[in-house]
């Protein structure tokens, strides 16, 4: 996670209040699942949405929510889990949809093998959210030029290609944030290797529904 300034930072961009409902799309550890529940309070409600695409893997991370949804003062969290384009058909209306360097997995096959396209999941996301919701994109960045094609050896994405994608379902473009850019990473090295893990130059956009 990031430190507390970063953190409050990247609250405000995504727009996240009291009352909201949110979507945690591949919540991970649910650091930010946690967070949300935090600050949504009890009249929110966030879904910790597992992929069924990741959802057998041996780290369980849909009993791994679960269980964090039984925690005390959790009751406003709800582990849930579907096809990546199938999410609509377990959430409700919500006001953001979170994705935190998750976008690029869009474009591997793990995550294309049930159909789940970029462009299939963009405008799932479009259904899902209320007219003026927020689909809030965190990511590593990938050279420029690069488009999608580092993001199954990297774990990167050309931010420019992002936005395109993302316009393309009919989400206007809200605001862009280089808070967490890094001009020292070279962005031609896996986002693990030890010479840049936890310090990748990141993108942040976050896009309305008109």
């Amino acid at each position: 996670m990031y430190d507390p300034s970063t953190l409050s930072r990247l609250i405000q961009f995504a727009r996240v209040g009291a009352g909201s409902t949110v979507i945690d799309v591949y919540p991970g550890d649910g650091d930010w699942t946690r967070l949300f529940s935090d600050i949504v309070g009890p009249d929110g409600r966030v879904y910790s949405f597992v992929p069924a695409e990741v959802a057998h893997f041996k780290s369980d991370p849909l009993g791994h929510m679960r269980t964090l949804a039984k925690e005390p003062g959790r009751d406003n969290v709800e582990a849930v889990s579907a096809d990546l384009i199938a999410m609509h058909e377990i959430t409700q209306a919500a006001d953001v949809v979170w994705l935190h360097l998750f976008y690029h997995d869009l474009h591997t096959p793990l995550m294309q093998a049930k159909g789940a396209t970029a462009a299939a999941f963009n405008r799932a996301v479009y259904d899902r959210l209320k007219p003026g919701g927020f689909y809030v994109i965190v990511d590593h960045a990938a050279a420029i030029g690069a488009a999608m094609s580092d993001a199954q050896s990297l774990h990167r994405i050309e931010p420019a290609s992002v936005r395109e994608e993302v316009e393309a379902a009919g989400f206007v473009l809200d605001a862009q944030s280089a808070m967490l850019a890094n001009k020292d990473d070279r962005r031609s090295v896996k986002v693990f290797d030890p010479s840049i893990k936890g310090k990748t130059d990141r993108f942040a956009y976050r896009f309305v529904k008109p």
